[in-house]
């Protein structure tokens, strides 16, 4: 028997790759399939099942595309109604594949239809429980995604959770390996653990959400500090189950190259967004008027599914050079298809045409200090928490996921600072404001850790961050 874990960290998910004897099993794959196809033809095994947790909010599964490929059906727990043909698990419904066994154990609350699979081995021991959103390392999954399809409150399902969770998980013996679909980064929990994998013993033991005193207490807790789903989820949990357009074909739509003169009127022609995903280094230097920038190389297709919220809006890409079939894959995994084509040349071909440009201002923590006043205003677009352990003194938080709210309430007469943490969310800001025609404010390079480094500019005194979430 084979278990791997095969984690992707800018979505921090987390899918698995069972095999025994000449036949394998997938959990909660990824929207490209090549990958699992690859591990299926080098192990020389038939894919024998597909398994979904729970409809996902934040991904789109590759389900259909593997099951297409593949001939392998796709299974969800009970009370799941798909688009498409699956199989409806029956509660503790048994599985086998090679020689062990896989049991469904709905376990609703995140989602009603959300389920833990238990693998049994070969000796006929449960060796391990893939959990899905039911229970993260060092939290559970939120409650609040499933209100608007069920009816139900927050509280309810929260209470719901609950009871799954000392009914189906507490039960099972403290050896048993705990593999979650998320790790600490993803927007499902609020306060997961760094780890991806631990044993059930000692999230007895460490985790919040397993230690309350009773379901009110429960409730009371997974609740607090959750603050609101980002927007794109409901859209991704809708293709999950409705279904969606093959990977294959989105990217071949994608990759079109488009030369620099007819870059400009294709916009113009569908409406579409151009978005820039070179680094903010080099996107605050030049960049075609009313792009948006988020990097690659960060926490790329969360923050699209944020920034841009409509998954079915025409999308032009400005990328660097070599980097299109990456962006494109990493699109669609949030559900972004509806690339039309890429900048053939990517931004110096703008350039070279003698195209219109713009720029940020953006200056290093250095400049910071020298220009910094006490009547200096400073906008800091880290999240609440990142604010409330530390930061420039009177500095406001308007967080970055909320760009679309506070945006309206900026005096664009009167200068200000914008910094993140790191330079990468105060860019995304920075060409989102511009794009509304704000540009009386200075983006700082390195963000809040280049500014505490130089211990020149007052800060508010340090609070661990695990207190103020």
């Amino acid at each position: 028997m084979k278990i791997e874990q095969i984690y992707t960290g800018c979505l921090a998910q987390g899918a698995y790759y069972i095999v025994s004897e000449n036949e394998a099993a997938i959990i909660d794959p990824l929207r490209e399939v090549k990958p699992y196809l690859d591990r299926l033809e080098k192990d020389n095994v038939t894919l024998k099942y597909i398994f979904e947790t729970h409809f996902h909010a934040d991904f789109v599964s590759g389900h259909l595309d593997l099951s297409e490929k593949t001939g392998a059906p796709i299974v969800y727990g009970p009370t799941a109604q798909p688009a498409f043909e699956a199989i409806i698990a029956e509660d503790n419904q048994i599985f086998e594949i090679g020689k062990i066994k896989i049991k469904a154990l709905h376990t609703p609350g995140h989602t009603m239809e959300s389920t833990t699979y238990l693998l049994i081995d070969e000796n006929g021991t449960e060796t391990a429980i893939f959990t899905g959103d039911t229970l993260f390392l060092g939290d559970v999954g939120r409650p609040d995604l499933a209100q608007k399809a069920t009816n139900l409150t927050q509280e309810d399902l929260a209470g719901i959770l609950y009871d799954s969770l000392q009914s189906k998980i507490m039960p099972l013996d403290d050896s048993i390996t705990v593999y979650p679909a998320h790790g600490a980064g993803s927007a499902c929990g609020k306060n997961m653990q760094k780890e991806t994998v631990d044993i059930l013993g000692n999230q007895k033991k460490t985790n919040y959400a397993l230690n309350q005193p009773d379901k009110e207490s429960f409730i009371r807790e997974v609740l607090d500090g959750l603050t609101a789903p980002p927007k794109y989820f409901g859209m991704n949990v809708a293709m999950n189950k409705g279904g969606y357009e093959s990977l294959d074909v989105v990217m071949n739509k994608g990759l079109n190259p488009v030369a620099a003169e007819d870059f400009e009127a294709l916009a113009e022609e569908t409406g579409a967004l151009i978005l820039d995903t070179r680094s903010p280094a080099e996107f605050h230097k030049g960049f075609i008027p009313n792009s948006i920038n988020i990097g690659l190389k960060g926490d790329f297709a969360p923050w699209v599914g944020n920034m841009i919220v409509d998954v079915k809006h025409p999308l032009l890409l400005v990328t660097d050079e070599g980097t299109e079939e990456e962006v494109i894959t990493r699109l669609s995994r949030v559900g972004f298809d509806n690339v039309l084509g890429y900048l053939n040349g990517s931004f110096a071909a703008w350039k070279n045409a003698g195209k219109e440009t713009d720029e940020i201002k953006r200056i290093s923590p250095a400049e910071f200090a020298e220009q910094f006043t006490e009547n200096a205003t400073v906008i800091d677009v880290r999240k609440l928490s990142e604010y409330s352990a530390e930061h420039v003194d009177n500095a406001f938080n308007k967080p970055l996921d909320t760009i679309s709210d506070w945006i309206k309430t900026i005096d664009d007469s009167e200068h200000f600072f914008l910094h993140c943490a790191g330079g990468y969310r105060s860019m995304i800001a920075a060409s989102v404001l511009n794009s509304h025609g704000i540009r009386n404010f200075t983006e700082i390079e390195g963000g809040f850790n280049g500014i505490k480094k130089l211990e020149k500019l007052p800060t508010t005194d340090f609070v661990c961050q695990s207190k103020t979430l």
